[in-house]
């Protein structure tokens, strides 16, 4: 059965958008990772286009290192004042974050969660029927990583510890972000210093409460210099770094 567009249309979408970003350095000394621009878009307002894109209104940033810049550049525009910040704490683990938002979430059936470095062309609706669909506490998307040839793994004084030529495999999926949460996860999120990845997302896994949607096309984390060139390159040739599909070889 169909389900009615206007039940979730008021859905709560939030972002994680408050760590340091150190391995990109040379912008995250001024602004927070998310604040990065591709093609003159902020990272953060690309991955609400997302959503937005879908039919979903509502965002919770959850904001920490240097919150305030994102919080300055949402002040500036009208159009962003259905964009919630809330500083979650500068420090503050990925599960504490979530915790402090909880006032916001709690009376929502389900949210919806991601990452301030990742975007990708994932069906939310689909994700979200996924979800509402096999009644499980979590999903997440998962992804396969972009393939990078020759990885090396460099330990002190730029010594070679590993060298794995194509470290995709067939199995290989990894958390892609763009989870659907139901408000039950925060029974998962007690105690502190909660790295949401970790201890409440393997206690669900024990409960077999985390589903996987599995995503096969397009997705891409910046997460350095060279994924946000690539991101650069992609937005000049197609105007978006998530709303098109890849020509399969």
């Amino acid at each position: 059965g169909e389900i009615n567009f206007k039940i979730f249309i008021n859905m709560k979408v939030v972002i994680l958008a408050g760590g340091k970003g150190s391995r990109i350095s040379m912008y995250t000394q001024k602004i927070p990772k998310p604040m990065i621009k591709i093609g003159n878009i902020p990272m953060l307002i690309h991955i609400t286009n997302i959503y937005k894109h879908y039919g979903f209104k509502e965002f919770i940033i959850a904001g920490g290192y240097k919150s305030r810049v994102i919080k300055d550049y949402l002040s500036k525009n009208k159009k962003y004042k259905n964009i919630k910040i809330v500083q979650t704490g500068v420090n503050s683990l990925t599960g504490d974050r979530i915790v402090k938002l909880k006032k916001y979430l709690i009376k929502e059936k389900n949210f919806l969660l991601t990452y301030g470095d990742g975007v990708s062309n994932v069906n939310i609706i689909k994700l979200l029927k996924f979800h509402l669909k096999h009644g499980k506490i979590a999903t997440v998307t998962g992804v396969r990583p972009p393939v990078k040839f020759g990885e090396l793994s460099i330990g002190k004084n730029d010594i070679v510890e590993e060298f794995v030529e194509k470290p995709q495999l067939e199995q290989g999926w990894i958390n892609g972000g763009f989870f659907v949460l139901n408000n039950k996860i925060f029974n998962y999120l007690k105690g502190r210093n909660l790295t949401f990845e970790r201890t409440p997302l393997e206690k669900l896994c024990k409960h077999k409460q985390l589903k996987v949607f599995k995503h096969y096309d397009y997705w891409m984390c910046m997460d350095n210099l060279n994924e946000k060139n690539t991101l650069d390159k992609l937005f000049k040739k197609f105007k978006t770094i998530w709303n098109f599909k890849f020509k399969k070889k």
